[in-house]
């Protein structure tokens, strides 16, 4: 079965809308191969609208330029980029499709597909947690940066069940940045206070 990854900028109090107003102030070499890394591994992109709008407004052209980042621009644009919307969608940039029929559906049998790698997200926070609450998002790739932004769309909604996860690994950045991979948990963890003064560190006897 395909593996699935989302990588998002996220600020320290959870926000992650709108991260071109916060986040490049943060970029460097480190990030940029964290990135690279995450969307690299992929043959497959999943997108927003909003995302793929994004996209598709800069790295065409970034390809076409042929800078410093036309490798990473050749590599997107090469890639199968299936975009998630409920209106009907034309495109210009190659390798793009639309995602027919229900999200859940279509995406279980998108990693069942046999004979490809893995697919990539960035962004797309509402497919994020719809993955997530279904399953089916196999690790969380969150940039967190040191600013709390302190509005806009958070990372998580109100939700009446949580969803227990597990670190894979963590890196500091020199700019502040974490960078945290998470996977989901099987369960969520139980325990009172009882169980946690056990770990308390004990007064010495005078």
């Amino acid at each position: 079965m395909r593996k699935i990854s989302a990588g998002l900028f996220v600020a320290l109090d959870g926000v992650v809308e709108d991260p071109q107003d916060w986040h490049f102030p943060y970029f460097n070499d480190e990030m940029g191969a964290a990135v690279t890394a995450q969307l690299g591994a992929a043959d497959t992109l999943l997108l927003g609208r909003k995302t793929y709008d994004s996209f598709a407004g800069a790295w065409p052209d970034r390809e076409a330029a042929g800078g410093e980042d036309a490798g990473m621009a050749k590599a997107l644009g090469d890639a199968r980029k299936i975009v998630v919307s409920n209106q009907d969608l034309r495109f210009t940039w190659r390798n793009s499709e639309q995602l027919r029929g229900d999200l859940v559906e279509a995406v279980t049998a998108l990693k069942n597909e046999s004979g490809a790698t893995e697919i990539a997200m960035s962004g797309s926070v509402s497919i994020v947690r719809q993955l997530l609450a279904a399953g089916l998002l196999d690790e969380l790739h969150l940039l967190v940066h040191p600013i709390a932004v302190r509005k806009g769309m958070r990372l998580f909604d109100e939700g009446e069940s949580p969803i227990p996860l597990r670190l894979v690994s963590s890196q500091a950045f020199t700019t502040g940045v974490l960078h945290l991979i998470y996977a989901p948990a099987e369960s969520t963890p139980t325990g009172t206070y009882d169980d946690a003064k056990a770990h308390l560190p004990q007064p010495e006897n005078g």
